[in-house]
């Protein structure tokens, strides 16, 4: 006898279009018609086991290639921001965007504002230039390769990131070489 494919109830299908608008799923089940009191609860198990959680893996691997939004893509955008030099997109001495400053730098940045000053000695021209949040985006990258976590729940130590290099001896002077002569003529 050939097996039935479940399908999604339209409960469970409501839930998928609500859970991929705000990725909370206790505020998704609720729109979908769930109970308040076990929303977090029935939240949580249509998110991680199931259908729901398969269709919900579809739909958010469709949206991924419809909009072009890959995590490679979101990684390399976090890296231009993680690494970015302020000195390449900022004349300091003038407070304004570097006109040789490459497109992924000016990917950097979140803002600029001018401000004029109207006053008898004259016009004053305030210059703001704020880049993205490298800090924000270093954390972010060190979450992704794992670099915070110290233990996998195993017992075995967690991927952290940092390669372990051996002891490197100190290097002696040599001993065949004379030192340079000091002079006051300096």
């Amino acid at each position: 006898m050939p097996k039935c494919k479940r399908q999604l109830s339209e409960k469970q299908q409501l839930f998928v279009s609500e859970y991929l608008v705000d990725l909370n799923a206790t505020q998704a089940a609720i729109r979908a018609g769930y109970s308040a009191k076990t929303a977090a609860e029935a939240g949580y198990k249509l998110v991680h086991k199931g259908l729901t959680a398969a269709e919900i893996a579809r739909a958010q691997a469709d949206r991924s290639r419809r909009t072009g939004i890959t995590a490679d893509r979101v990684l390399r955008e976090l890296a231009r921001v993680a690494f970015c030099n302020p000195d390449d997109v900022i004349d300091f001495s003038t407070a304004e965007v570097k006109a040789d400053a490459t497109e992924d730098n000016l990917r950097c940045i979140a803002g600029v504002k001018l401000k004029s000053m109207y006053g008898d000695t004259g016009t004053m021209t305030e210059r703001e230039i704020k880049l993205c949040d490298k800090l924000k985006a270093l954390d972010m990258l060190a979450k992704h390769l794992g670099m915070y976590d110290k233990d996998t729940g195993t017992g075995e130590p967690g991927q952290t990131g940092v390669i372990m290099l051996p002891d490197v001896p100190p290097i002696e002077a040599p001993t065949d070489v004379e030192p340079p002569e000091v002079t006051d003529d300096a």
